[in-house]
């Protein structure tokens, strides 16, 4: 069914003591959408952002963004699949959008949420409660994967043959093989939120209810404690060719080197992009550049190249309210930051100078 469209309010930001106000914000597109963004992830050429309203829109540059009214209540969970996303809401449902507007539902689970969703070429999950339930494409029954508590967190593998459910006590690997797919437990007690894969498909990384992540290299299972944090890691991202996984939960991007066959174990991790005295709340990747962004309470976000010596480039000013969301265009060539008042800015990422600083 098509999706309703709903109109935003155009204002300038309000700047407050901290960063100054950038160019991007004077050539930046701003909207006051009132609803917390929740989520934003790059898609195709565009970036889709999520709303705590049940809306999704999509901005693509020189146009309008897309507003699509999608969820009933707040969108909790958004993810690329390709030139549409997938999305979970508290109102039970599992949708696949287009940039077009059109909603398609996967599924619904009536008054339980769906806490996260997950997505690779040829197949979809998602999460309600303690069971994953994955898609074929073009399919439309689930194959159903119970858990020992409430998923944190789904996660494909680059290839789709393995997908990674958090939960209380670790993560299960289900992998799949010509008749059903195979189930291997990673243990370490604890909650465990938000899981990704290395993109190597080495190593699996998870977020911690304390301040701290966990990882593990899946040959052997070996465990990986990376702790240290003042404050929960809420965000992560994969950054750069090495690769490094960026993190918040700290007054800067912990970014932690994935390279060789240890990863992070016995290492210490890389910090760039130091915001003084306040913590990153949201950190992304600058696709096919060795460079990370990191969005903090007071509304401000810096950009830094993979390298402590470097200084950050400012992309936006102090504004008073905390960044809920940050996505770069694949190209990369325009950023979506978005805060957890609804205040959006998008626009080009760099003049060329500032490119320049970053290469």
């Amino acid at each position: 069914m098509p999706g309703g469209v709903t109109a935003d309010v155009f204002s300038p930001p309000a700047l407050r003591d901290g960063f100054a106000q950038t160019s991007l914000a004077k050539r930046g597109l701003h909207l006051e959408t009132s609803a917390p963004v929740t989520a934003a992830v790059a898609v195709g050429t565009a970036v889709a952002a999520a709303f705590g309203d049940g809306t999704v829109r999509f901005f693509r540059p020189g146009v309008a963004p897309v507003v699509v009214q999608a969820h009933r209540g707040a969108v909790l969970c958004l993810e690329a699949d390709a030139d549409h996303v997938i999305t979970g809401g508290d109102d039970g449902r599992f949708l696949r959008v287009s940039p077009e507007g059109v909603v398609e539902e996967i599924a619904s689970f009536g008054t339980r949420w769906v806490d996260c969703v997950a997505c690779s070429p040829g197949w979809r999950a998602c999460s309600s409660g303690r069971k994953a339930y994955v898609w074929r494409s073009g399919e439309t029954s689930a194959t159903a994967f119970e858990h020992p508590s409430t998923v944190g967190g789904l996660a494909f593998d680059a290839n789709g043959r393995r997908l990674a459910a958090a939960h209380y006590g670790g993560a299960t690997l289900w992998e799949r093989g010509e008749r059903r797919w195979k189930r291997s437990k990673l243990v370490w007690k604890g909650s465990h939120g938000a899981v990704a894969f290395s993109p190597d498909g080495k190593f699996l990384v998870t977020t911690m209810q304390e301040n701290a992540l966990h990882g593990w290299r899946l040959r052997d299972k070996a465990d990986m404690r990376m702790s240290g944090y003042p404050a929960k890691v809420k965000s992560f991202s994969w950054a750069g060719d090495a690769p490094f996984l960026a993190t918040s939960g700290a007054r800067e991007a912990i970014c932690w080197p994935f390279d060789g066959k240890g990863g992070p174990m016995g290492r210490t991790p890389l910090c760039v992009a130091y915001g003084g005295e306040q913590l990153a709340t949201v950190v992304c990747g600058v696709p096919g550049e060795p460079g990370v962004l990191a969005g903090f309470q007071d509304g401000s976000v810096l950009m830094s190249e993979l390298d402590h010596a470097t200084e950050p480039i400012v992309l936006r000013g102090s504004t008073g309210v905390e960044v809920s969301a940050i996505a770069v265009t694949a190209s990369p060539s325009h950023v979506l930051i978005g805060d957890v008042n609804g205040s959006v800015l998008w626009g080009p990422l760099l003049t060329e100078n500032e490119h320049a600083r970053l290469v």
